[in-house]
């Protein structure tokens, strides 16, 4: 650690260092085979709600390699936008595992956005038809970008279907995937956007009370649906549809007080995955999904990738 202090890596000095995917994705999965090896460790998120409507959770993770320690608080508070804030704001704070010591304050939009996306393609490198073309996503946030940006550098992409409530959004992401070289659709209705879609993002807003909207049953053969928003527009009788589901942290869900989808629908968490306890897709005609509420491990793993990439590669 330099002596004048915890280096401060904000948005566009993380952009700037240019991780690949592929980084991402390997940095992840290297912590979830240390976290089956008890070389790696994270807790269930606390989470209080306040009666006015805020969302506030903290993560907590460390492993042995690389050395760290990251803590992640993050508030939501559906009245930012009024104040021209983000919806959702988070910090990381990087510290060294063995002394403490801080090593980096990191900005958490950053790694909330990149480390989600990199979660979902841990699931779609597994999952997801190698040959797939088109993408459909069900809101156009900054998750819906972060997922584009991951996925298009994994698979083929060409079409982009593009689902949202906020037509500013919608437009915007339509932009981006036509920048990239790929065409794209804004689809009049989620049915529109999913039906024939090889992957499906679906990251809506989370709200008090959602109101599902998303029939699984829609899906082709086949189709791998990524679900960062805790399949909440999703309808619960429909998720049967998938022949398996994946969530990220079964040790985690069960502190929840309410699950993501019903457990037996469940066949393993990603750590399960990885480590190949949970099957890859063998038959193209078998609908998947990856349901997930975020992972400490994976916050601390782009925290720590971007921090040694930031230093030279040393501590």
């Amino acid at each position: 650690m330099s002596m004048e202090g915890p280096r401060y890596l904000s948005p566009a000095a993380l952009d700037g260092l240019e991780l690949s995917t592929t980084e991402i994705v390997e940095s992840i999965e290297a912590l979830l085979r240390s976290a089956k090896q008890s070389r790696a460790w994270s807790a269930p998120k606390p989470v209080i709600k306040p009666p006015d409507g805020r969302y506030l959770m903290a993560t907590l993770s460390a492993a042995d390699d690389p050395p760290f320690m990251a803590v992640k608080a993050l508030l939501l508070n559906p009245r930012n936008p009024e104040r021209g804030l983000s919806s959702i704001n988070s910090l990381v704070v990087l510290q060294d595992g063995d002394t403490g010591l801080p090593l980096a304050v990191i900005d958490g939009n950053w790694i909330t956005a990149v480390r989600t996306a990199g979660l979902s393609a841990v699931a779609a490198k597994r999952f997801a038809n190698p040959q797939a073309s088109a993408i459909a996503f069900i809101g156009c946030g900054v998750q819906a970008q972060s997922h584009l940006r991951a996925l298009a550098e994994l698979f083929p992409l060409k079409e982009v279907r593009a689902f949202g409530r906020g037509a500013a959004n919608r437009d915007a992401l339509c932009r981006r995937a036509e920048g990239m070289g790929l065409a794209a659709v804004a689809a009049a209705t989620a049915r529109d956007a999913v039906s024939g879609a090889d992957i499906v993002v679906s990251s809506v807003p989370l709200t008090p009370k959602p109101s599902p909207f998303v029939d699984a049953r829609w899906l082709k053969p086949g189709a791998f649906a990524t679900l960062p928003d805790l399949a909440l527009p999703w309808l619960r009788d429909s998720m049967g549809a998938f022949g398996r589901i994946v969530i990220d942290d079964r040790e985690q869900e069960a502190t929840m007080p309410e699950p993501m989808v019903e457990p037996q629908l469940v066949s393993g968490d990603l750590a399960d995955l990885v480590a190949g306890s949970v099957a890859e897709v063998s038959s193209r005609s078998e609908r998947t999904a990856f349901v997930f509420r975020g992972m400490g491990l994976a916050d601390l793993a782009l925290a720590a990738l971007a921090y040694q990439r930031a230093s030279g590669g040393v501590r």
